[in-house]
């Protein structure tokens, strides 16, 4: 069995979940592969039993690499294979504004899309997208999101 973990990353926080992600997958994976989304080709995403795809949220929805990445995929090219989506986000009750937390409910992060994006082209989703907190909008990562990281990897290989 393979794998592979595609992430964006604006200031390495994604980045560090996608490792921790993929460090877990490697207890029970024999092939895993961690890459920058723009490092690969889509039809790569053919090859492997498991996809996981994660981007820092930005203004309420995945990167533009992540987008575009996603919308290059084959349709029906993820037809068997096992996905699984994540980002990372700042949590409601660290904004500092009324505003934006309602705004945050109303449009969400870019997990949910990444992952419908995943189903549409196919995949079949193992898990429910996640999100995992930093501190602030430049991180770093909230403490204990890479152990949570790595539990919510194991999910994806039940």
């Amino acid at each position: 069995m393979n794998a592979l973990v595609v992430y964006d990353s604006v200031f390495g926080n994604t980045k560090r979940i996608a490792f921790a992600i993929a460090n877990a997958l490697t207890e029970k994976v024999d092939d895993v592969e961690t890459l920058d989304v723009r490092m690969v080709r889509p039809d790569r995403v053919c090859d492997v039993d498991i996809l996981i795809v994660g981007s820092p949220t930005r203004g309420f929805r995945p990167t533009g690499d992540t987008v575009e990445f996603l919308n290059a995929i084959p349709d029906k090219a993820l037809t068997g294979i096992k996905v699984a989506a994540f980002d990372t986000r700042i949590s409601e009750q660290d904004v500092k504004s009324r505003l934006l937390p309602a705004m945050m409910k109303l449009f969400g992060y870019a997990a949910r899309p990444i992952g419908k994006r995943l189903v549409a082209k196919g995949g079949h989703l193992a898990v429910a997208p996640e999100g995992f907190f930093v501190q602030a909008s430049e991180g770093p990562l909230k403490e204990g999101e890479l152990e949570r990281a790595a539990d919510w990897a194991k999910k994806v290989l039940s």
